[in-house]
C-alpha cells in the first residue's frame, strides 16, 4: 500500500511537471498521443523538491528528492529514498495523476514517513504554477485542500570540483540515515587531477582517487588521527570502508552514490546551485 500511494504522488509530481499540457501513452495518461504543450517551461526541467506542506506544516524533503518530466509523458525521479516512474496528464496547469512504480528499497522511519506523505499529496487533481526563469525557476503543486509541494530547477552537478556532501549510507538494499549529530560534517572533492579530499565527519583526509568509466579506485588515504564523539567515529569507520579500493558510482543530476564491492555504499548531494 505504501509503495503504490507513493507513485501516485510521484504520478502527479510528474504530471505537474510536464505543465504543459500533456498527455502521455501509458495507463491514465489521457488520450496517448504523447504530445505536450509548454506553455509552462516544466519538461526537460530537474526540479529538486525543496518541501512539502501538508495541514499547514511544512517538511523539508529529504536529500536528492526530484522529479524529471518528459516530452512524451513520462516522469521519473526520486523521493529521498525510493525511486519512482509514472504516466501523467495534463490540462493546462491541471494535474491528474495516473499508475505509477516505485522501488522498494528499505528505509529508515523519517524517510518512510515522507514518502507517505508525498503519495497522499501526489494524487487527484493538482494545480501547478512556474515562477522566475531559467535556472532561477520555482513550481509548485497544490492539492484541492491546499496542501502543496515545493520544487526548483537545479543544473547537473559534474563529478570532478563539487563539494559532494555526506548525506546517508547504503547497505545492500537498505538506505540509513547517518549517525545523530554527524549530519552535515562529511564531505569529498574529486579533483581533475586524480585527488580526492575532504572530511570523514571527525577527520580531515587527502588521497588518491582514479576514475575510469562507472568506477573510481581509490588509493591508501591519508588522514588526521584526533578522536572525536562516538557517532563520528563511527561514520568514519564506516565510511573508510566504502573509499576503499574499487567502487562503483553513479550520478543523477546532483546526487552521487558510491558502492563498494562488499555492497556498503554512501550517497552524497551537491550544494544548491546558485542562480
Amino acid at each position: 500500500m505504501h509503495k503504490q500511494r507513493m507513485a501516485v504522488s510521484v504520478l502527479a509530481l510528474l504530471t505537474l511537471a510536464a505543465c504543459g499540457t500533456e498527455s502521455g501513452s501509458g495507463a491514465g495518461s489521457g488520450d496517448g498521443s504523447g504530445t505536450v504543450r509548454t506553455e509552462l517551461p516544466v519538461t526537460g526541467v530537474h526540479w529538486s523538491v525543496s518541501s512539502l506542506t501538508v495541514g499547514g506544516k511544512k517538511t523539508a524533503a529529504p536529500a536528492g528528492a526530484h522529479v524529471e518530466i518528459d516530452s512524451q509523458g513520462r516522469a521519473s525521479g526520486n523521493l529521498g529514498c525510493n525511486r519512482f516512474t509514472a504516466d501523467v496528464r495534463i490540462d493546462g496547469d491541471t494535474v491528474t495523476v495516473g499508475q505509477g512504480t516505485t522501488t522498494e528499497m528499505g528505509c529508515e522511519e523519517d524517510l518512510q514517513q515522507f514518502e507517505k506523505a508525498m503519495g497522499r499529496t501526489f494524487s487527484g487533481k493538482l494545480k501547478a504554477a512556474v515562477t522566475g526563469r531559467s535556472a532561477d525557476r520555482a513550481l509548485t503543486l497544490t492539492t484541492a485542500e491546499g496542501d502543496s509541494i515545493a520544487l526548483t530547477a537545479q543544473p547537473p552537478a559534474p563529478l570532478t570540483g563539487t563539494a559532494w556532501k555526506v548525506t546517508g549510507l547504503v547497505s545492500g538494499s537498505t538506505a540509513t540515515s547517518l549517525p545523530a549529530g554527524t549530519e552535515g560534517r562529511a564531505h569529498l572533492t574529486f579533483g581533475k587531477d586524480g585527488s580526492v579530499e575532504g572530511s570523514l565527519g571527525c577527520n580531515s583526509f587527502h588521497g588518491r582517487a582514479k576514475v575510469a568509466g562507472s568506477s573510481i579506485t581509490f588509493g591508501p588515504l591519508a588522514s588526521t588521527r584526533k578522536m572525536c564523539p562516538g557517532p563520528e567515529m563511527e561514520l568514519e569507520r564506516t565510511l573508510l570502508g566504502v573509499l576503499k579500493g574499487r567502487t562503483t558510482y553513479t550520478i543523477e543530476h546532483r546526487s552521487l552514490s558510491l558502492t563498494a564491492q562488499n555492497g556498503k555504499g554512501l550517497g552524497a548531494s551537491a550544494p544548491a546551485a546558485k542562480g
